[in-house]
């Protein structure tokens, strides 16, 4: 059934109090239909009862007499009222003054060629019920009471049960009203929420729910979850804004100093005609450095910017040709860093990435461990196949990662106390692991089993 424009643009909460109203109205109305129908029935059919009883006893009287009237008081509400015998032949003597009706299903009924039956009829304005029975030797019985009581009692239930009707209907709309407005409840305050965030882009706000710390998840209602699933919502969207927030004021803070000492390396440089050869020689190398410097911070913030690899660029990897690349490259760049590589049986496992991406996460882990090596410490990176997953570790024998430390060390910009003297701008294990979610790998940080340093595990997940 197709719903009417006008209705559809309803707020929901009229439509769903339409609906229930509607139904619980039709189904009253359907009982009080059906109880009137009954009512109706019984009530007859005591009638029809009453008729079959005075018509055996009557029976047994019109045996022993002839045909004609047995009882005339049509008037009478007791039973029976009328009641008169028919012969078969219109023409046999004793019919004069019948009080009721003979008809040719009369005639047949005497002659035993049609059943016994119950008829309405009308006689002096007045309703009549009337049982014709055969009588045997050719004749019918005919019995009749008055029936206008009983037509006017199924009436008065009628009535009656239209106005309970009516009353179900009212307090139908009423409940369905109230239900639709309790039902929605939680919907009006996600709406005024989402209104109020719109208004001031401020996603601290929360639908408040009644306390349901002692209900199981699954015994919630739809609406119920549906607030919660909002909230959650509304929760990682502060801690994304807060995020943004917070990757904003940490750039802002990480790029004034290079900044800073760009602008005075420039300014000083503008006066080169006042410096010795050295002294420029000094500034235009500083001013390269924090160049690069510069350079790097913000393609590495750009990088972090990117939720996902390029999917045009992503192939089949493998881990041990890259691993062994990138060692070689780390080798070259930390000549002072000896650096052990054992690849295991891994010879055959690629896995879907961006190549140069993952050079860069094992570029990061490497610099990260040569960065807190002492001079002549071995950096040890191990490939392994294992039944679920192919790890790679990383391990240094420095002074490791407090425990304090351990829960931020991924995040952007943080810098424990022993990285504060170092070069770095606390990007790269964030940028690392930003990698590695993006190719379906994990990237944690452990307590070596025995000694010194830190350990880093990348876990990629097994092939097929």
């Amino acid at each position: 059934m197709r719903i009417p424009k006008p209705f559809r643009r309803r707020p929901l909460r009229t439509r769903l109090a339409v609906v229930t109203s509607a139904a619980v109205a039709l189904v009253a109305l359907g009982v009080l239909a059906a109880a009137y129908v009954v009512i109706r029935y019984e009530i007859r059919n005591q009638l029809d009862l009453q008729l079959k009883q005075q018509s055996g006893t009557l029976a047994q009287q019109a045996r022993t007499s002839g045909t004609g009237v047995l009882y005339a008081e049509c008037a009478w509400l007791a039973a029976p009222a009328c009641a008169q015998v028919v012969p078969a032949d219109p023409a046999a003597p004793g019919q004069r003054g019948l009080v009721l009706p003979v008809t040719g299903a009369t005639r047949r009924v005497a002659a035993g060629t049609l059943g016994a039956h119950y008829s309405d009829i009308v006689r002096d304005g007045r309703s009549l019920r009337m049982l014709t029975t055969p009588l045997g030797h050719g004749r019918a019985l005919q019995v009749a009471v008055r029936s206008d009581t009983v037509e006017k009692g199924v009436e008065q239930a009628g009535l009656l049960l239209g106005a309970v009707g009516g009353a179900g209907v009212l307090l139908a709309a009423g409940l369905g009203y109230a239900a639709s407005r309790t039902a929605l409840r939680p919907v009006s305050r996600l709406t005024a929420t989402a209104e109020r965030i719109a208004a001031t882009r401020d996603p601290a706000h929360r639908i408040t729910l009644p306390p349901d710390e002692e209900r199981p998840q699954d015994s919630r209602d739809e609406i119920t979850r549906l607030a919660t699933s909002f909230n959650t919502m509304l929760a990682e969207l502060e801690d994304a804004v807060a995020a943004q927030r917070r990757l904003v004021a940490d750039a802002s803070h990480e790029l004034r100093t290079p900044l800073t000492a760009l602008r005075t390396n420039a300014e000083l440089l503008a006066r080169a005609e006042r410096l010795t050869p050295a002294q420029r020689d000094r500034a235009a190398g500083a001013l390269g450095r924090q160049l690069r410097e510069v350079t790097g911070l913000v393609n590495d913030l750009i990088e972090l910017a990117r939720d996902e690899e390029p999917r045009q660029l992503v192939e089949r990897v493998r881990l041990d040709l890259l691993t062994e690349s990138c060692v070689a490259a780390a080798r070259g760049h930390w000549p002072a860093t000896p650096f052990t590589l054992h690849t295991g049986d891994v010879a055959d496992v690629t896995v879907p990435g961006v190549p140069a991406r993952l050079a860069r996460l094992l570029a990061n882990l490497l610099d990260n461990a040569a960065k807190f090596s002492p001079p002549g410490a071995a950096v040890e990176v191990r490939l392994d196949r294992r039944p679920d997953a192919v790890e790679l570790t990383v391990r240094d024998h420095g002074p490791g990662i407090s425990d304090e430390d351990r829960p931020h060390v991924f995040d952007r910009f943080y810098r424990s106390r022993q990285a504060r003297a170092l070069p770095g701008s606390g990007l790269g294990l964030a940028m690392a692991r930003q990698i590695a979610r993006a190719h379906g790998a994990e990237l944690t940080a452990e307590r070596p089993p025995s000694g010194p340093g830190a350990l880093f595990r990348l876990r990629f997940p097994a092939p097929g």
